[in-house]
């Protein structure tokens, strides 16, 4: 049980609690802010917002040269594990496909609740309780938001999603440095 522990603190630490990969969240829903402020029917907004997706692998990877986060450690076996957490996230793409057919106009709304909710399993991955609280607030506050603003500002959705991840970005940058504290 030591052993996990000390993996998972590895993985925390030298991965920089997977902050690279919240940086290019953040700016793949600052996109999808700005798309669904664009003057277009709701279909093409859905589309552009799913493709946007598709730029998450290439801009955590530079975050994670800026930052000089490490993903894949030889001797952790629980590094492995990070990569199936992220692959997890595209079970839930039927159901985001079914949103954009069915109701597009909640389709953001789905994708914004999938996103922060699978951030839920990092909290135990990286030993860090700001993912176990902004999994569920993040969810739970983009849902009020769109049951508030009935799809009359979409844009309202994503762009709350940018903010939550700054502030989950914040506070997995202070439990970080809180972790390289103790290990001086």
């Amino acid at each position: 049980m030591v052993e996990i522990h000390a993996w998972r603190r590895e993985l925390s630490v030298k991965g920089k609690n997977g902050i690279a990969f919240l940086m290019a969240a953040v700016l793949i829903w600052v996109l999808i802010t700005g798309v669904f402020l664009l003057s277009l029917d709701l279909y093409t907004q859905n589309i552009l917002m799913l493709c946007s997706s598709g730029l998450m692998l290439p801009l955590a990877i530079l975050f994670s040269r800026l930052l000089r986060a490490e993903w894949k450690f030889d001797d952790n076996p629980l590094s492995s594990l990070g990569l199936s957490l992220n692959l997890a996230q595209l079970a839930y793409f039927p159901l985001l496909l079914w949103a954009i057919a069915a109701s597009p106009v909640d389709a953001v709304l789905f994708f914004a609740v999938i996103t922060g909710a699978h951030f839920f399993p990092y909290g135990w991955f990286y030993s860090s309780l700001p993912y176990y609280v902004m999994a569920p607030v993040i969810a739970v506050s983009v849902t009020v938001l769109a049951a508030v603003q009935k799809g009359s500002s979409q844009w309202l959705v994503p762009a709350a999603m940018v903010v939550l991840l700054i502030v989950l970005i914040l506070w997995l940058e202070w439990d970080y440095r809180q972790k390289t504290a103790a290990r001086t």
